[in-house]
């Protein structure tokens, strides 16, 4: 099966961070992303750019969409990545988001499985 796991991190975090400890943070993703690439579980994943880069599109009162800058949610963490796996159960998708280095630094990471083409899982 399937998961996304989605990355979500307090903007800046990185910057907050020494050199030591940014190198250690970017050690242990390199060394998951090795695990995964190498059990055949990595199906994809890319780091998304700063949310001031981003547009979020509404359906407006009219028939014309809004459009505004920002993601704009409701949270101190923002959608900064994420990481698919095609892996057997989602305790083992849950056990790899648990060992994500963000998540010791105040983020969190989302755990959702990915539909088939027919979407039947809805």
């Amino acid at each position: 099966m399937k998961y996304m796991l989605l990355i979500y991190n307090r903007p800046g975090f990185v910057d907050e961070l020494g050199d030591d400890a940014r190198d250690e943070l970017f050690g242990e993703v390199d060394a998951i992303m090795a695990e995964l690439t190498a059990s055949g579980e990595l199906v994809g994943g890319q780091a998304l750019t700063d949310p001031s880069t981003a547009r979020t599109v509404r359906q407006g009162t009219t028939a014309a969409h809004t459009v505004t800058d920002g993601p704009f949610m409701e949270s101190k963490e923002q959608f900064c990545g994420y990481v698919e796996v095609d892996v057997d159960s989602l305790d083992r998708a849950v056990e790899i988001a648990a060992r994500w280095p963000d998540v010791r630094f105040g983020g969190a990471m989302e755990v959702r499985a990915v539909m088939h083409d027919g979407g039947a899982e809805m």
